[in-house]
């Protein structure tokens, strides 16, 4: 409700503006009419004061007066497609929702239509309430829209810059809701790209919002870019002694008998060698593909659990190894 009253507001406030910039302007005209004719002095012999006086009460009629815009009528109907416009949006947003959960195919697909879907409606709301309902005149709604637009450049610079950033988000697609994303310190699930910052849902089930202003600056890391699969690394350190050919046969069968596990796409084990408070590892990398992300952090459990389990009941390592 505070949004759509925020947007009727500023509605109202650029219908006023075009209306006193439309009537400054025929005042303008006017003055400039009279300055000329004043210049010319057959102009003014052939031209009464009476006559001068219809010409500028004719110029000002084309103005329509601020009550022919604004009345309480169109205020009601603003009202009522702003109203409808929030819900339509709020109904399409869930309906995609629902189907991009049916579906872990088209899932992320799906989702990154969510924002523009979104966007789009909003934009044809507010096209019919200014021009089909307001009417503004249109010198003066042009005239109001650059006024408007010098002021907020001056004064709202970082919002627009936000603002700017989302756009070209949706445009360059370099994430897309549903995608996993690394910004800085953050990982996680984008939730929503707004237009003034995108939302993601980190592995604790935090909910951090960056200005897209930001994100035009900094290297964001996809996991998936679109897809609805992702790669999940389990690393894991034993002791340096161990039969490496043994751990690499557990951890591939490990992560092939896992439930979460994409067997479209490789599975591979990677050993490097480390030193750890004066001691040296052997650090294994175990790497696969899980076949939704929302899985990740189960299957990197699940693969690490089961490869400890092996370990320990094959007697490839000792407990005593762990310490």
């Amino acid at each position: 409700m505070k949004k759509i009253v925020g947007i009727l507001l500023l509605l109202l406030f650029v219908v006023t503006l075009s209306y006193a910039q439309t009537d400054s302007l025929a005042d303008t005209i006017v003055v400039l009419q009279v300055d000329s004719m004043a210049q010319g002095e057959t102009k003014i012999d052939t031209l009464s004061q009476k006559e001068g006086e219809n010409l500028i009460d004719g110029l000002k009629d084309h103005v329509p007066s601020l009550s022919e815009i604004v009345s309480v009528g169109k205020v009601f109907w603003a009202v009522v497609f702003l109203i409808v416009g929030y819900f339509v949006t709020r109904f399409l947003g869930s309906v995609l929702e629902r189907m991009a959960e049916k579906s872990a195919n088209y899932r992320i697909t799906i989702k990154g239509l969510i924002p523009v879907i979104k966007i789009s409606t909003w934009i044809i709301v507010l096209l019919v309430i200014i021009v089909g309902i307001f009417h503004p005149p249109v010198d003066g709604l042009i005239a109001a829209t650059a006024s408007i637009g010098i002021a907020v450049g001056f004064a709202a610079q970082d919002i627009l810059k936000n603002i700017f950033g989302g756009v070209m988000i949706l445009f360059d697609r370099p994430f897309q809701v549903g995608d996993k994303i690394e910004i800085g310190e953050y990982y996680g699930e984008v939730l929503e790209i707004g237009l003034r910052s995108t939302r993601i849902v980190t592995p604790d089930d935090s909910l951090v919002s960056v200005p897209n202003g930001e994100l035009m600056n900094k290297s964001v890391s996809n996991s998936n870019s679109g897809e609805a699969n992702c790669q999940v690394v389990a690393e894991i350190y034993l002791p340096i002694t161990v039969n490496t050919d043994e751990v690499r046969k557990i951890a591939m069968e490990a992560a092939q008998t896992s439930k979460f596990v994409f067997l479209n796409k490789p599975v591979s084990v990677l050993f490097f060698n480390e030193v750890k408070e004066r001691r040296s590892y052997l650090k294994m990398r175990l790497k696969a593909y899980v076949a939704d992300i929302r899985h990740e952090f189960a299957f990197k459990s699940d693969m690490t659990e089961i490869v400890m389990r092996e370990l320990l009941s094959q007697k490839v390592i000792s407990p005593d190894d762990l310490k």
